[in-house]
């Protein structure tokens, strides 16, 4: 469940809604498409199977297998359709009801080779009414419950469903209403990495789960190395989030912090000391959920206007930040952004540029977003904070991207 736990988890939910409303309007205005490639649904379909090692693979429904001609929402315009009608209405609804009426509907179309994978989109939509779903969850219902559920099938998917839901309801206070926890549980179960109770009371079955425990513990030890790694990359990101704090302070702006970054630990106290505890009402818009989870925001004092916003990828795809600082770009007080930054180490310049070269990023151009280097931030920071006025000096460090 190291997922489940993850703190960066809840800034996905924004951008894969955002990149699922671009697929349904491209389908709609039929831009869409007949490749998989460089679309849309790959940059959304991607962000979700970087969401660590739960959705690693979750891509592999949706590449186009030109021998089997699946899955066919690329050479079926009807299809694609269908496709589309699903995520709009899924994005709209907001009863199980309706949710239940639009996959019973996708599953009467019979679209060759696109089954309950879709699942894993919808789970970011509905996080509390659709759970993951992949060969490793099936696996662990399985083995947890004695079910036979297959993969394929919605209509098995939706039976499982329904038995995720009750054992949700039956451990709530051990898991979470957000059916990620428990997803994340029988991802664990049916990769191994946790054995299950066993179902009689047989002493040697018993003895047999105790061993397999203690493999597990001694396997949680080895691990420890890389979750050592794992807590490293999050105190850089984090660092470079404090040093863009200490720098727009003092230059003689506000600070804003991601919410759900001013919390952690920095040097003797939090990261979001000194920082603004809540947005202005200017910067309170329709996307103010996205807005506020953007890495690092300056503020003009005197205005109370965003000035300039920063997203810090350190190893993690580019999508999700860019789809925050669109939704900024796209507000009401736009025209006070005098910078859009993507901060990154300085050998993913290029990895970042043919990111922003995607199809589905097409409108970026228009945003100048700047690509602001870790070592020039670094070698510099001090100077500017000393030196430096207002924008001017950032923007000399950093480039431009489109």
């Amino acid at each position: 469940m190291s997922w489940f736990l993850w703190e960066e988890r809840i800034k996905n939910f924004r951008s894969i809604r955002r990149g699922l409303q671009e697929v349904v309007a491209e389908v709609e205005s039929g831009v869409f498409g007949n490749r998989y490639r460089g679309s849309s649904l790959e940059t959304v379909v991607q962000s979700v199977a970087e969401q660590r090692q739960i959705f690693k693979g979750a891509d592999h429904a949706f590449l186009w297998k030109p021998k089997l001609r699946i899955p066919d929402i690329y050479e079926s315009r009807e299809n694609q359709r269908a496709f589309g009608r699903l995520l709009d209405t899924c994005l709209c609804c907001d009863s199980e009801q309706q949710l239940l009426t639009a996959i019973h509907e996708i599953d009467r179309v019979k679209i060759k080779g696109l089954g309950p994978a879709v699942a894993n989109l919808l789970y970011f939509l509905h996080p509390t009414l659709v759970p993951p779903f992949n060969t490793a969850i099936v696996n662990g219902y399985n083995r947890l419950t004695g079910a036979k559920v297959k993969l394929g099938s919605w209509t098995e998917f939706l039976a499982m469903r329904e038995g995720v839901l009750g054992l949700n309801a039956k451990y709530r206070s051990l898991l979470s209403n957000d059916l990620g926890a428990i997803g994340g549980l029988l991802f664990d179960i049916g990769s191994g990495r946790y054995p299950v109770p066993p179902q009689g009371d047989g002493e040697d079955a018993r003895l047999a789960w105790q061993a397999d425990l203690a493999r597990v513990r001694e396997d949680a030890a080895k691990a420890n190395g890389l979750l050592a790694k794992a807590r490293e990359s999050d105190h850089t990101h984090t660092e470079v989030q404090a040093w863009l704090r200490d720098l727009g302070l003092a230059l003689g702006y506000d600070v804003w912090v991601a919410a759900n970054d001013r919390n952690r630990q920095m040097g003797d106290g939090k990261l979001g000391d000194g920082c603004l505890p809540s947005l202005p009402p200017q910067a309170t818009t329709l996307a103010v959920d996205a807005v506020r989870l953007i890495d690092v925001l300056w503020l003009d004092r005197a205005s109370r206007q965003i000035i300039a916003a920063y997203e810090v990828e350190h190893s993690t795809s580019i999508y999700s930040g860019i789809v925050r600082m669109l939704d900024l770009a796209l507000g009401p007080d736009a025209h006070a952004l005098e910078g859009l930054f993507l901060v990154a180490p300085d050998d993913r310049e290029e990895e970042v540029r043919s990111q922003l070269a995607r199809p589905a990023f097409s409108r970026i151009a228009d945003l100048k977003v700047r690509y602001l280097p870790y070592g020039e931030l670094k070698a510099h920071r001090e100077a500017i904070a000393r030196f430096g006025e207002g924008m001017k000096p950032i923007r000399a460090i950093s480039r431009q991207l489109v």
